[in-house]
């Protein structure tokens, strides 16, 4: 099997740059935008968050199967990263507080989440159509994950910093509204030489989608796993402006703590790369989950400790992080090969769709339950300027950022299938 060249794999890589920042930003800065800017109770924004999310649960597999259907996956990269764009910018752009701020956000959200679907189904089908090969599918993931690190550095740590800087959320949409058009655009160009689409029969229909699922059980057990994780890692991400604003003190920590968590992921990439080729990917990701969590849990201690301390715990969980993405998304590949070799039926698009539809699921509950978290601890919300919170919910805000997210990341490991083969042409064992 020959090797991707560097030009595919950067230009496969340059999607990441749309998932980072339209994965990041959201999750970072909408539950903020609701509760401290537009009035919107810590509960009911949670709920709003997970609203339109939830919607992607369905719609996802559809735009799998639509993608397959069409043989080609570049132009609802073009077409879908151009929408995601505009809709974000829209996003925070509300001209209303309360009840109806809730509402517009509510809509364009959904929306916006529609669009993205059409980017992100097809980005993540690819995959499995660039290349069969077990070890190239772990390289070509580790340059998509060190995009994704960087994207979410750019769009992490700027999005604030243009809040903060530009005069408000406007601002922070028309910028990452604006780097999202270029990721979109980047891709596409870059990976015009991937074949349109793979050398099966594609047939896909709604009951197919019970049927295929329920028919890969690697498959579906790699699933929850990620989802769990995604949960924690949304919630985390949820809780980073809370956690430096009532923990910390300081709410311009925000950017440092992001750039301590992306920083080191963009190094060590290559460190997981070997890991999964000397031990295997199932190894990987459970080292990297374990990791993940240990430095999550010490970061409880985040009030006791010099802000060296708390960057440098970001720092190991950064290192947790990479690995846990690198290694399910080089499983993911592998196991719809298998599928498709035994079926002899196109499944990337619609086994795609449903594995996005987790993802997008488990990010958007994260912000639900930290405002839960939040909720409980009797947070009180506002339409802008510093509220004095209670005790109780400054230590909601502690827990939803550290005792949630390690727990969540380790708990689903023993239902983790087998390491798959490393022979390209091999069977799956259901």
């Amino acid at each position: 099997m020959p090797q991707t060249t560097a030009r595919v794999r950067a230009g496969y890589a340059t999607g990441s740059v749309v998932t980072g920042a339209f994965g990041t930003v959201p999750g970072l800065l909408l539950l903020p935008y609701l509760t401290d800017s537009l009035a919107v109770p810590a509960g009911v924004a949670g709920l709003l968050v997970l609203a339109p999310k939830a919607w992607d649960v369905l719609f996802n597999p559809i735009a799998g199967r639509i993608s397959d259907r069409a043989g080609a996956r570049r132009p609802f990269l073009l077409r879908g990263g151009i929408a995601v764009a505009l809709l974000f910018a829209l996003l925070f752009a509300g001209p209303f507080t309360g009840a109806a701020g809730a509402v517009y956000v509510t809509v364009v959200f959904l929306l916006c989440a529609t669009a993205y679907a059409f980017f992100q189904v097809p980005y993540v089908a690819m995959a499995a159509e660039i290349t069969e090969d077990y070890d190239e599918r772990t390289r070509l993931m580790a340059w998509r994950m060190a995009f994704l690190a960087l994207a979410i550095l750019v769009s992490g740590a700027g999005a604030p910093a243009v809040r903060d800087l530009a005069g408000g959320y406007r601002a922070v949409g028309v910028a990452v509204g604006a780097l999202i058009l270029a990721g979109a655009v980047a891709t596409v160009v870059g990976t015009r030489s991937v074949p349109a689409s793979r050398r099966v029969p594609s047939t896909a229909s709604a009951r197919e989608l019970v049927a295929v699922v329920r028919g890969s059980r690697p498959f579906r057990l790699l699933l929850v796993v990620f989802v769990v994780q995604a949960v924690g890692l949304g919630t985390m991400l949820a809780g980073v402006d809370y956690f430096a604003r009532l923990v910390l003190g300081d709410q311009g920590l925000q950017s440092l703590l992001f750039a301590g968590f992306v920083g080191p992921a963009l190094v060590v990439m290559p460190l997981w790369q070997r890991v999964g080729r000397r031990r295997g990917k199932r190894f990987g990701l459970v080292a990297a989950s374990l990791l993940f969590a240990a430095a999550v849990a010490g970061l409880g201690l985040a009030r006791s400790l010099p802000v060296t301390g708390v960057l440098a715990l970001m720092a190991a969980v950064g290192v947790g992080y990479a690995g846990m993405q690198v290694f399910p998304l080089a499983m993911l590949p592998d196991v719809i090969s298998a599928q498709e070799r035994r079926d002899g039926t196109a499944r990337a698009g619609l086994l795609s769709g449903v594995w996005t539809a987790g993802e997008t699921l488990g990010l958007a509950l994260g912000p639900g339950v930290y405002g839960l978290v939040l909720a409980l601890g009797g947070y009180a919300a506002s339409a802008g300027g510093a509220v004095a919170q209670s005790p109780g919910a400054v230590l909601a805000a502690l827990l939803g950022f550290t005792a949630v997210p390690a727990a969540l990341a380790v708990v689903a490991l023993p239902l983790l299938p087998p390491e798959p083969s490393r022979a390209p042409r091999s069977e799956e064992t259901a």
